[in-house]
């Protein structure tokens, strides 16, 4: 493994999250008030750092896991706003859907799926660095 391919992968899943991130701020972003030390979408040059939506994954050896090893999804309202369940699973779906959708053209010809792990979703497969 070499510290570019790290990079390389890196940088092509953040590109993956931060294409989502537009799509659900576009969609969901004005349902509710920003926490109040947020910037506004586009306020930032990062899109961790703005508008309501945080989208992103750690990576996890998967020791006690089910589907072992793989990058696990994180997605952030930041609001104060009391966000109803059903509204949280309802974005976490589409999220995951489109991480589904898009995944093959963000890592092409690798074998990457997106599946539930406990109470969380994981990206899984060929995770090799080349």
């Amino acid at each position: 493994m070499s510290k570019g391919s790290l990079e390389s992968w890196e940088n092509s899943l953040k590109a993956l999250f931060d294409e989502i991130d537009d799509e659900i701020e576009e969609r969901f972003g004005a349902l509710y008030d920003l926490h109040p030390a947020r910037a506004k979408r586009g306020g930032t040059s990062n899109k961790e750092q703005d508008g309501l939506f945080n989208i992103g994954a750690s990576f996890s050896a998967g020791f006690g896991s089910e589907h072992g090893r793989g990058y696990v999804l994180d997605m952030d309202m930041i609001t104060l706003e009391r966000v109803p369940d059903e509204v949280r699973r309802h974005i976490e779906a589409l999220v995951v859907e489109r991480i589904k959708e898009k995944l093959p053209r963000f890592f092409p010809g690798r074998e990457l799926s997106v599946k539930r792990d406990g109470n969380v979703f994981k990206i899984t497969g060929d995770l090799t660095l080349s």
